[in-house]
């Protein structure tokens, strides 16, 4: 028997060491650890080929089984590895069939990691197998070939993943060291079987998960969004898909019957229910409930060290930076990378010169790390790398900066002279308002085009030029825009932020949706971050609520249950406090910000029907009053002249 070098023991040979310390602090590239990480992906495997079964199956404890695609490395004689290795486990709802497909297309055809490595950690990932790994993909029950009936994340769910995990961790095959990667739906069970404290599982990468689904895309400030439908919809036609893989022996076995008997016992899981909720208002599931709160990650319980991805304006944008500061780790065990990006462009434009490694490159340090105890220098790469908005890639040691600090700009009627497009044109500025003014809004459809737009559909819609990304102002002559003057220094804005509105309304609700802006000096307006509320959901829970040292609410914890609902009357003012998605940006010299209110942004905020007659498409009113400030609090870097 030949022996063969590892990787690691052949990158060593060929001049690609580590040495210590290798990383400066804030280098987003990874520095020399990076060169050393990617060249261990890209270069020679360990070993040749993979093997691939598509057709494992997996007992549950209730007796459902589950459909699985085991991934295993094959040595130059051209048989199974029979060592026992790590596993890599990923449960996913999106049928195999499909993750087959792309499977074939990246691995077949000569196509560059166009999608920054996002779609080896969405499927099946050979190149990580064949450095000495075991993957195994599993369709969620009730999903893909799976049997049994789709829970969407529910608690029957999370017990199949720890029992998948159990069983991983019986089989010849694996050594007991289990790590969970995914994207999406994946990342989200991959965080929930962290938090049940699965005792095998040792490691985690998670990109764009969610660890509040109500609050990030569900019922936004109480309002729907037409993402949810839109998703249902689609893992219901694709549970639908018999795998061509299994087909045949499928139908000569037992395995097709029970799965007819599963779909039809369940044909369009919660699409009824969906609708009955938005139609009448009935179903609990349109308010924060038991529901969701069984279905949510326990970050805080979470002892494996995780990875964490995210983007700014993703579908769960507030939710990877809230994942890393909610894990109990310390800095190393736990890391964090946001883009500024959606959802389906996950890892786009990672590798780069300047930014960070590719999304695979980092889930094989991170899993070589904690899988193999490889000492690697992952876990001193970060912790905090965001993409700054209008800026570059940076890297830290936390989010917020530790440089930030509170600030509040206060709205007025005052003409800036820079929204002339807008149905108001007011100013945003540190000195309070002195002017009573009533400001009038009425609800449109130019949502359809804008930022708001692109991030609903998951990214989809950004091809479609500025208007759906980078420029709001064909959205902004539907809103109530209040800009700052240009700014003369760079100032960061970097943590959560709150608007605080003096509201009235014509009817008996009220839907608002707010955006914040970087204006260049062409007059160019990016939305930097967004958020809703609709009036009857403005009641707070403080315990919940984000505040400042000087008491300053940063970041507004609305209940959005049906008890906490609060009476609206026309013309009768409310204040409302509407929380944003955390983020971080830096506005150059000559940039304003600019605060933009509308009356809804469809499809992004959507309301149930009862709602929506509620407020009957009648005119919203901002009340600019001395007495009851409305103003803008968050946090930046330094002390800027606004």
């Amino acid at each position: 028997m030949v022996y063969q070098m590892s990787p690691y023991e052949s990158a060593v040979s060929r001049g690609v060491t580590r040495t210590t310390p290798t990383l400066p602090l804030g280098d987003p590239t990874g520095g020399a650890n990076a060169r050393w990480w990617r060249e261990l992906v890209d270069g020679e495997t360990e070993f040749p080929s993979v093997s691939i079964s598509r057709n494992v199956e997996l007992e549950m404890s209730d007796g459902v089984r589950l459909r699985a695609t085991l991934i295993r490395p094959v040595d130059h004689a051209g048989d199974d590895v029979t060592t026992a290795l790590p596993t890599v486990i990923s449960i996913n709802p999106y049928n195999r069939a499909v993750l087959d497909l792309i499977d074939q297309a990246t691995h077949h055809l000569p196509l560059p990691p166009l999608s920054g490595g996002i779609l080896d950690v969405f499927g099946i990932n050979r190149k990580l197998v064949q450095s000495g790994y075991v993957q195994l993909v599993v369709d969620v029950r009730g999903t893909g070939t799976s049997h049994g009936r789709w829970q969407i994340l529910g608690e029957r769910e999370q017990r199949d993943s720890i029992e998948v995990i159990d069983w991983a961790v019986d089989q010849q095959w694996c050594d007991g060291n289990v790590g969970m990667a995914g994207w999406s739906y994946s990342a989200i069970n991959s965080l929930q079987a962290a938090g049940n404290g699965s005792p095998h599982l040792k490691a985690v990468f998670a990109v764009e998960g969610c660890e509040d689904i109500v609050r990030d895309i569900y019922i936004t400030g109480g309002a729907p969004s037409a993402f949810i439908p839109i998703w249902l919809a689609g893992v219901n036609l694709l549970k639908w898909l018999p795998n061509p893989s299994t087909a045949l022996s499928d139908v000569m076995g037992s395995n097709a019957l029970k799965w007819l008997k599963a779909r039809l016992a369940s044909p369009a899981t919660e699409i009824g229910s969906l609708a009955t909720g938005f139609l009448t208002g009935a179903d609990p599931r349109i308010y924060d409930d038991p529901y969701f709160d069984e279905r949510d990650p326990n970050i805080d319980q979470i002892t494996a060290p995780t990875f964490v991805f995210g983007g700014w304006h993703d579908l769960f944008g507030r939710s990877a930076t809230r994942i890393y500061n909610q894990l109990n780790l310390p800095p190393g065990q736990k890391q964090l990378v946001m883009a500024d990006g959606y959802h389906i462009d996950a890892g786009l434009g990672f590798g780069g010169r300047v930014s960070p490694p590719r999304v695979d490159v980092l889930e094989r340090a991170w899993f070589d790390r904690w899988l193999k105890g490889i000492d690697n220098g992952v876990d001193e790469y970060g912790p905090v790398t965001l993409q700054q908005q209008g800026g570059a890639w940076t890297s830290g040691q936390s989010f917020p900066r530790n440089e930030s600090r509170v600030q509040r700009l206060y709205l007025s009627a005052a003409s800036s002279g820079s929204s002339k497009h807008s149905v108001h044109d007011g100013s945003l500025g540190s000195t309070v308002n002195t002017v009573s003014q009533r400001l009038g809004v009425r609800p449109d459809a130019r949502g359809m085009v804008s930022r708001d737009m692109t991030q609903v559909t998951a990214g989809a819609t950004r091809i479609l030029g500025k208007r759906f990304t980078t420029d709001a102002r064909f959205q902004e002559r539907g809103a109530l825009s209040f800009t700052t003057d240009p700014v003369s220094e760079p100032v960061q804005i970097s943590g959560s932020i709150n608007l605080h509105l003096r509201t009235t309304c014509a009817g008996t609700d009220a839907l608002w949706a707010v955006t914040l802006n970087d204006v260049a000096p062409d007059g160019t307006s990016t939305v930097l971050t967004n958020g809703s509320l609709t009036s009857s959901n403005r009641s707070l829970d403080p315990e919940l609520c984000e505040y400042a040292e000087d008491g300053s609410l940063l970041l507004a914890h609305h209940p959005l249950s049906r008890k906490r609902k609060l009476k609206v009357e026309p013309h009768v003012p409310v204040d409302l406090d509407i929380d944003l998605v955390p983020t971080d940006a830096i506005l150059e010299p000559g940039h304003r910000l600019r605060v933009d209110v509308y009356a809804a942004s469809l499809p992004r905020f959507l309301a149930v029907l009862p709602d929506l007659i509620k407020a009957g498409f009648r005119t919203q009113k901002i009340e600019l009053d001395p007495f009851h400030q409305s103003y803008l609090t968050f946090q930046a870097v330094g002390t800027p002249t606004w």
